[in-house]
C-alpha cells in the first residue's frame, strides 16, 4: 500500500519540493490532499497532475474560481476555508500530514491531525514556536510521531538516530547568516526587500527568506529545537555557517560531535521525513568537500536583535513566543509591502512584547487571543 500524504501548503516552496519527492517515488507515496491559501491556478495545476482525493483553498473567496478550474475533474472534491483544513487532515486514508503552511494558520490543522493520529512531517515551525508545550503534550497523548522537515532540525534528528538515551550536551544549530551578514548596522538600515530576498544559499518562500535575513527564522528554530529535542535554550548554540553545508550537529557528553552534511536541497529532509527510518535514492547534486571550505562564526546579536529577542521569549516562556511570532508575521508582511523598514521590524516586535498581555500558563484559546492582540498592537505601531 502506498503511503497517503496530505500536503498543507502545496503551492509553497516546501510543498512543491515535496511533490517532486512524491513524483520520484510514486511507487511508495500518493497524494491524498493538497491545500493552498490563495494560489488557485497552481493548486488546480497540481491537482490535475497528482489527482488527489481532495483539495482545499483556505481563502473562501477563491472557492468558485477553484471549482471552475476543476470542473473537468469531478472526482476530486473541492473545499474552502479554515474549517475544511481542520477536517480534511482527519480523513481516514491519510498516513502522514506535511504541515508546510506558513505562520500561525498552521497550528489548528496540525492539532487536528495529531488528534486523528496522523504522523506529522513538520515544516511549519510556527506551530512549535507558538504552542510547543501544547503540541508535544498532544503528540504524547495521541502517540503521534512528529518528524522535523526544517533542514536544521532534520540534521539534528539524523544525528541522534542510534544514540538512544545518550544525553545531548549541546545542539549546534547552523545559520547561513543571510544576505546581510557582512553589512554594518548603517548599511542594514537602508536595505530593501529586493536586497533581503537575495538569500545566498537557499531558495525559499518570501516570508522565510525575510525571516532569514533578520535571523528571526533562526530564533524560531532555537525555540523549535527546544521542544523537539527536550533541551534548554542554553544548550542550543547558533553558529553562522555561510556555506550551508553542515546543516546542524549534536555534541554529546563525551565531547564527540555528530553532524549531517549535504548540499542545500530541501528535498532531502522532506524525503527523510517521508521514508524514516529508511533512506531512499534522491536524484540531484552530491556534496564534494574538495570544492567547499567550511567556516563558522558567532552571530552578532546587536546587529541581528531578532535572534536575541527569540532567546528572551524562551526565557520568559508562557505566551511570549506567541506574541513574538504574531508581531513578526505583521512586520514581515509590512516590510514586503514597503510599509516598514528592515530595522524597524525589530523595534516593533520589541514594543509588542512589552505591550501585549502576558500569560504564564496559556491554553489553546489564550494562544488564539494572544495572536490576535499582538497582531493588532504590531499593526498599530507600524501604522504610526
Amino acid at each position: 500500500m502506498k503511503k497517503q500524504i496530505a500536503i498543507l501548503g502545496s503551492t509553497g516552496s516546501i510543498g512543491t519540493q515535496a511533490l517532486e519527492v512524491i513524483e520520484e517515488h510514486s511507487d511508495l507515496y500518493e497524494v491524498y490532499c493538497l491545500t493552498a491559501n490563495n494560489k488557485v491556478e497552481l493548486l488546480a495545476e497540481q491537482a490535475h497532475k497528482f489527482k488527489p482525493a481532495a483539495i482545499v483553498i483556505a481563502n473562501e473567496q477563491r472557492y468558485d474560481e477553484l471549482k471552475s478550474l476543476m470542473s473537468d475533474m469531478p472526482d476530486i472534491k473541492v473545499y474552502a476555508g479554515a474549517k475544511a483544513l481542520d477536517e480534511i487532515v482527519e480523513a481516514g486514508p491519510i498516513n502522514m500530514v506535511l504541515t508546510a503552511m506558513v505562520g500561525f494558520a498552521g497550528l489548528s490543522p496540525t492539532i487536528h491531525a495529531i488528534k486523528a493520529g496522523k504522523a506529522i512531517a513538520l515544516a511549519n515551525k510556527e506551530t512549535l514556536v507558538v504552542a510547543g508545550e501544547l503540541i508535544l503534550a498532544l503528540a504524547q497523548q495521541y502517540h503521534t510521531p512528529i518528524l522535523p522537515v526544517d533542514s536544521e532540525h532534520s540534521a539534528i534528528f539524523q544525528s541522534l538516530v542510534g544514540e538512544d538515551q545518550n544525553p545531548i550536551e549541546i545542539i549546534l544549530l547552523t545559520a547561513s547568516g543571510g544576505p546581510f551578514r557582512l553589512k554594518s548596522m548603517e548599511e542594514i538600515a537602508h536595505v530593501t526587500k529586493t536586497d533581503a530576498l537575495k538569500h545566498p544559499t537557499w531558495d525559499m518562500g518570501a516570508k522565510i527568506t525575510i525571516d532569514s535575513a533578520s535571523m528571526m527564522n533562526k530564533g524560531f528554530e532555537v525555540i523549535e529545537a527546544k521542544w523537539l529535542f527536550g533541551v534548554d535554550a542554553k544548550q542550543i548554540q547558533v553558529l553562522v555557517h555561510p556555506q550551508s553545508i553542515v546543516h546542524s550537529a549534536v555534541q554529546f557528553q563525551d565531547g564527540s560531535v555528530k553532524a549531517q552534511l549535504g548540499v542545500p536541497d530541501m528535498r532531502l529532509p522532506i524525503q527523510y521525513a517521508f521514508s524514516f527510518p529508511q533512506r531512499l535514492h534522491l536524484s540531484g547534486e552530491r556534496l564534494d568537500l574538495f570544492k567547499h571550505s567550511l567556516e563558522f562564526f558567532e552571530p552578532d546579536l546587536k546587529k541581528f536583535r531578532c535572534l536575541a529577542m527569540a532567546y528572551e521569549a524562551i526565557d520568559k516562556g508562557g505566551n511570549m513566543p506567541c506574541i513574538v511570532n504574531a508581531a513578526n508575521e505583521i512586520v514581515n508582511r509590512g516590510f514586503l509591502e514597503d510599509r516598514c523598514g528592515f530595522l524597524e521590524m525589530g523595534d516593533i516586535i520589541a514594543e509588542t512584547m512589552l505591550r501585549a498581555t502576558f500569560d504564564k500558563n496559556p491554553d489553546y484559546d489564550i494562544y488564539v487571543r494572544t495572536d490576535a492582540e499582538a497582531r493588532r498592537i504590531a499593526t498599530e505601531l507600524m501604522n504610526k
